[in-house]
């Protein structure tokens, strides 16, 4: 089980490097607004409407190379760019939903440093000209909802002129976190996904432009206004800049949230988080990711090498099973859930993902045969890339890098034959399912 207890820099070489994000946790062990100041000290802040300071700090993000931590690996500049070339006062939501089950990283990050999100809110609401700020926190995080109303009491009255914050408390479900379906939300509908042609056209509200930020991306944005875009460079890769927050979870003895330069191998991570025994496969990304071969640790963590093995960031998780457990047994359990938080608004996600769950479930009891593969790898194709939103082509993903990871099993299973793992201790976490209640703004 993973905790939110954040932990030092795990760097390429294997040796904890300087903290960022959560220095102030690891220096003071405290997230309150004078140990935040003490190892950050204050923001230098516009006096009214300067457009000068607010180009100066998107030209500062950009030069960075930050990308959007929140799963899509947007370059942050240009989302800024799009809201700033509209019309209308924008609105800034900041996205610490986190219905990714094996993350805990909003959590930590909103624990450890709810200042440095709210710092860094502060600059985008002034660089963008935005009205207010809304920080979305779902209703079933309440330590991390307490942690920001703490935060936000503090933080009443100390720089003139913020924009003010409302805490919204949106339905905890998998696919609320989408941007689109926060926006829903936030606009009085269900929280559903809403079909996008182009993620570069802003999401509305009434005509009201809305650029959505994770928690995370925001913290970045406040250090980068504190130490400029060549520190942020001076960790990761040259094409993949900075750290970022990952949660490492499943087979390890230090389960939790590890801050890392982007480039790390995906196995030095893994040892800082106290790896155990021989690895099977490295669940990457979250339940819409991709599994890593147990033989391919050496792996950079960044986009283009994980890209490159059929992988990505995504929800920045990286969860081990052992080689004793079954791979396809543990995506099973996970395709059954992802059918559950389905949006339930079209075919793919009505009748597509239950009917890939079902299929897995049955070659993973060692019930199915090799047509139920045949027709399995067919129902791939079919629902891939045809969803209202990109839900199903997540879990087609996932079960995708199933099938070809864990070749040798599946050739087992269908001959009804199923490994010796297929029916031990889950090692991943599935939320018990409810269910599906889209929930509207009250």
């Amino acid at each position: 089980m993973t905790t939110t207890e954040p932990v030092a820099v795990a760097s390429g070489g294997d040796v904890p490097a300087a903290p960022r994000i959560m220095a102030a946790w690891v220096e003071t062990g405290g997230a309150d607004l004078d140990a935040h100041l003490g190892v950050h000290g204050p923001l230098s802040l516009p006096t009214g409407n300067d457009a000068a300071w607010a180009d100066r700090l998107v030209e500062a993000v950009r030069s960075s190379g930050l990308t959007g931590r929140g799963g899509a690996g947007f370059p942050t500049a240009r989302k800024w760019d799009a809201i700033r070339a509209g019309h209308g006062r924008p609105l800034l939501a900041v996205n610490a939903m986190e219905g990714e089950p094996a993350s805990v990283k909003d959590r930590a990050l909103l624990s450890a440093a709810p200042h440095l999100v709210l710092d860094g809110a502060d600059l985008v609401a002034r660089a963008i000209g935005a009205a207010d700020v809304v920080l979305c926190v779902a209703h079933d995080r309440n330590e991390s909802a307490e942690s920001v109303w703490t935060a936000l009491v503090e933080r009443d009255g100390v720089v003139p002129g913020d924009p003010p914050v409302r805490l919204l408390r949106p339905p905890g479900r998998y696919v609320t976190g989408e941007e689109s379906a926060l926006v829903a939300w936030l606009a009085g509908g269900p929280a559903l996904p809403q079909f996008r042609a182009s993620k570069s056209t802003p999401l509305t509200i009434r005509r009201r432009p809305v650029l959505v930020q994770s928690a995370e991306t925001l913290a970045h944005v406040a250090l980068i206004a504190r130490y400029g875009p060549a520190w942020f460079r001076s960790a990761g890769l040259p094409d993949a800049a900075g750290t970022c927050l990952v949660t490492a979870s499943g087979s390890v003895d230090r389960p939790g949230v590890y801050e890392v330069e982007l480039g790390t191998p995906v196995g030095a991570i893994l040892r800082q988080a106290g790896l155990e025994g021989p690895v099977g496969a490295v669940l990457v990304g979250g339940y819409g990711g991709a599994w890593l071969p147990g033989h391919r640790l050496d792996t950079a963590y960044a986009p283009a090498p994980l890209a490159a093995a059929g992988c990505a960031v995504g929800a920045g998780v990286l969860a081990v099973i052992p080689a004793s457990s079954c791979g396809i047994a543990e995506t099973a359990r996970i395709a059954v859930y992802m059918a559950d938080q389905s949006a339930g608004q079209c075919g793919p996600c009505v009748f597509g993902l239950p009917a890939l769950a079902q299929d897995l479930a049955q070659l993973a009891r060692g019930i199915g045969d090799r047509q139920t593969v045949m027709r399995l790898r067919h129902r791939l194709g079919t629902v891939e890339g045809r969803g209202a939103c990109r839900h199903p082509d997540g879990v087609v993903r996932l079960v995708r890098s199933a099938l070809d990871v864990f070749a040798d099993d599946v050739a087992q299973h269908a001959r009804c034959r199923p490994c010796l793992g297929w029916n031990r201790k889950p090692i991943l976490p599935i939320p018990r399912s409810a269910p599906v209640k889209a929930g509207r703004r009250r």
